[in-house]
């Protein structure tokens, strides 16, 4: 049986690379995919009807809305939101990275 030696994935790096919004894949876990998202601008109310969205925040502060309130995320702080539940993102400074972990296929649904 060969051993495969799996990709190194350098997080400053794969952040740094973007100045603007960004949101891409940086791995794959069995059914589920690790996103990081460098956000400068605010995201529009939406849901996942079909997966929990985790939230770990890697660099700044993060505000997650929810129609009952405000959630501020701080560097080393992960939050999940159940699927089906209306949220928005956005950078509370001018910049900040997280990473999500979702299933592959979630659906994203804008209000």
């Amino acid at each position: 049986m060969s051993c495969h030696i799996p990709d190194v994935i350098t997080l400053s790096a794969e952040s740094s690379a973007h100045l603007d919004y960004d949101n891409h894949p940086i791995a794959h876990t069995n059914d589920h995919v690790v996103r990081i998202a460098t956000m400068t601008e605010p995201y529009h109310w939406h849901f996942h009807p079909n997966s929990d969205e985790t939230f770990l925040i890697l660099e700044g502060r993060l505000a997650i809305e929810f129609e009952d309130g405000t959630l501020e995320l701080h560097p080393g702080q992960l939050a999940t939101i159940p699927r089906g539940v209306r949220h928005r993102t956005r950078p509370i400074d001018a910049r900040s990275v997280n990473l999500t972990f979702e299933m592959a296929t979630s659906e994203t649904v804008a209000i």
